[in-house]
C-alpha cells in the first residue's frame, strides 16, 4: 500500500530545488565575472597609439603667406554725407565730418595645410592647392613645422601638377640632421571596409589624428580628371589637405585632398589621392617640375545601349571614337571615327575614363598597341604616343575651325573629306571657311574655299604652320593659294 504525498510537501520540495539552482547559477556567474575581470586587467585594450607615435615625426604642418596688393584708398569727398552733413556741420554741436579714408597698405593672406616627408633629404609631398594663392600663383612664403611650437623652416617649391593636385617641397637639411620618411603602401590593394588613419593640421590646430574606413574607391570629380579618388569617413577638415592617409601597418595609402559637404564642415565623406597615382608622377615633378602625359589624339564618348544595338555590339564596354585630331597619333595609325577602342596595350578599356587614364600614363614617344572593334571585327594597330598639350591646345586641336586674327580668316586644316569636296589633289594646307569683314584677307580678295599652302616662302600644312609664317612677316604677307584647281600668289601689304 503506497503512501500519498500531500500537495504542501511537493511545493516545499520544488521550492528547495529552485533555490538551490539559483544559488549555483549566481555562484558560477560571480566566479566567471571575477575571472574575466582579472583577465582584462592583464590584457591592454586595442590602441593605435604606438603606430601614431612612430608616424607623427614624418607629418608636417604647412603654412603659406601671400602678399595681396590692394588699390590705394581715395580721399573722402568734400561733403561725405551729402547736403545733410553740410548743414549738420553748422547747426549740430560737436558734429565732425568723417576722417578721410586711410591709404590702404598691402595685406597678407595666410592659409594652412599638411604634408609629409617622403625622402630623408627633406622632400615633402602635399597638395597643389595648399601652396597656391589663386590665379595660378604660388604663395610668396611657404613655412614647414614638424610639431606645434617648433621652429618654422622655409620650404622651396620643387614642382607641382595641377591635374593631380600634387606638389613637392624641399627644406634645407642641417649637418647631422635626419628626416624620418614615410613608407608607401599599395593603394590598389585597398578594399572597401579597410581601416585607415588620417593625420593632419585641421583649422591650424596642429597634429590631429582621426580614424575611419575606406568607404569607396574610384571616385572622381571634373576638376581632377586624372584621379580615381579614395573615399573615406575618417574626419577630414580644412587644413587636413596634403596630409597622409595610413593603413594599420603604418604605410601611406593616400593623400587627403577634399571633402563633400553642404554645410562647409565634415559630413563623413572625405577623399584622398591614391598613393600609387602619386608614386608614378613624383619622379617627373622632382626631375622637371611638371608632368608629361601621353596623347592619342582621339575624342571619345560613352557607348549607350542604343548605340551598342545599332553597332551590333554585345555590350556597352569600350570607348567610341567620335573625332580625331588631324595628324594626331591615332589618325596617322589609321584609326577612324566610329571605331570602338576596347584595349590599350594590356589594359582593358571599359569606358572613356579608362582610356583617358591609361593614355595619360603612357610615355610620350613610346609605342602603344590599340585594340579596336571595326565593323564587328577585332583588330589591333600600333601608334607612337604624343605628348599631351594643355587644355587650350587640346580644344584647338579638336576644333574644326580656327581663327587667324593676323590674316582675318576662319580656317581649317585640309583633310581627305575637304579635299574631295574641293576636288583638289593636295593633301596639306589650310582651307578658308570664312573671310572676316574689314580684314586683311577681305581687302586682298581671299575667298571661301581658297587653299593656302605657302606663306612667306614657308610651306603651310596646317593652321599652326600658317600662324608661324605670319608671325615672321615684317612688312606684309605673300601667300600661295589654290582656287578652283589653279595656284597663284596674293600679296598683302
Amino acid at each position: 500500500m503506497h503512501k500519498t504525498v500531500s500537495g504542501n510537501k511537493i511545493f516545499q520540495i520544488k521550492k528547495f530545488f529552485s533555490l538551490s539552482s539559483l544559488t549555483v547559477f549566481v555562484a558560477v556567474f560571480l566566479l566567471f565575472s571575477v575571472t574575466d575581470t582579472s583577465a582584462h586587467k592583464n590584457q591592454a585594450l586595442p590602441s593605435l597609439a604606438k603606430v601614431i607615435e612612430k608616424l607623427r615625426p614624418s607629418v608636417v604642418n604647412i603654412s603659406t603667406e601671400t602678399i595681396i596688393k590692394m588699390r590705394r584708398g581715395t580721399q573722402t569727398p568734400r561733403y561725405p554725407g551729402g547736403p545733410d552733413d553740410f548743414f549738420r556741420r553748422f547747426f549740430e554741436p560737436g558734429f565732425r565730418f568723417p576722417s578721410p579714408s586711410p591709404r590702404t597698405k598691402p595685406r597678407k593672406r595666410r592659409s594652412a595645410g599638411t604634408g609629409f616627408v617622403i625622402d630623408s633629404s627633406g622632400l615633402i609631398l602635399t597638395n597643389y592647392h595648399v601652396i597656391m594663392a589663386g590665379n595660378n600663383k604660388t604663395a610668396d612664403k611657404i613655412t614647414v613645422r614638424f610639431k606645434e611650437g617648433s621652429e618654422g623652416r622655409k620650404a622651396k617649391l620643387i614642382g607641382k601638377d595641377q591635374e593631380t593636385d600634387l606638389a613637392l617641397l624641399q627644406i634645407e637639411k642641417k649637418p647631422g640632421e635626419f628626416f624620418q620618411a614615410v613608407k608607401f603602401g599599395n593603394s590598389d590593394s585597398l578594399r572597401v571596409g579597410d581601416w585607415v588613419v588620417a593625420i593632419g593640421n585641421p583649422f591650424g590646430l596642429g597634429h590631429t589624428v582621426t580614424a575611419g574606413i575606406v568607404s569607396g574607391k574610384g571616385r572622381y570629380n571634373r576638376k581632377n580628371k586624372y584621379l580615381d579618388l579614395i573615399q573615406t569617413d575618417a574626419s577630414i577638415n580644412p587644413g587636413n589637405s596634403g596630409g597622409p592617409l595610413f593603413n594599420l601597418k603604418g604605410e601611406v595609402v593616400g593623400i587627403n585632398q577634399s571633402i563633400y559637404t553642404r554645410s562647409g564642415g565634415n559630413m563623413g565623406i572625405g577623399f584622398a589621392i591614391p598613393i600609387n597615382t602619386a608614386e608614378k608622377i613624383i619622379p617627373q615633378i622632382k626631375r622637371g617640375g611638371k608632368v608629361s602625359r601621353g596623347f592619342l589624339g582621339v575624342n571619345i564618348q560613352l557607348i549607350t545601349k542604343a548605340i551598342a544595338k545599332n553597332l551590333g555590339l554585345k555590350n556597352t564596354s569600350g570607348a567610341l571614337v567620335s573625332k580625331l585630331t588631324d595628324d594626331g597619333p591615332a589618325s596617322k595609325a589609321g584609326i577612324k571615327r566610329g571605331d570602338i577602342i576596347i584595349g590599350l596595350n594590356l589594359k582593358t578599356i571599359k569606358n572613356p575614363r579608362d582610356l583617358m587614364l591609361a593614355a595619360a600614363d603612357l610615355k610620350p614617344g613610346s609605342r602603344a598597341t590599340v585594340h579596336i572593334i571595326r565593323n564587328r571585327r577585332k583588330i589591333s594597330v600600333m601608334l607612337t604616343v604624343a605628348q599631351r598639350p594643355n587644355s587650350t591646345q587640346v580644344a584647338k586641336a579638336f576644333s574644326k575651325k580656327q581663327v587667324s586674327k593676323r590674316l582675318g580668316i576662319e580656317g581649317q586644316d585640309l583633310n581627305a573629306s575637304l579635299a574631295k569636296t574641293l576636288r583638289t589633289r593636295r593633301k596639306n594646307g589650310v582651307v578658308i571657311l570664312k573671310v572676316l569683314q574689314n580684314s586683311q584677307a577681305a581687302f586682298a580678295g581671299l575667298k571661301r574655299g581658297d587653299i593656302i599652302f605657302e606663306a612667306n616662302r614657308m610651306q603651310v600644312k596646317n593652321m599652326v604652320d600658317l600662324e608661324k609664317a605670319l608671325k615672321s612677316a615684317k612688312s606684309g604677307f605673300l601667300l600661295l593659294i589654290e582656287r578652283d584647281g589653279s595656284p597663284f600668289y596674293i600679296g598683302i601689304q
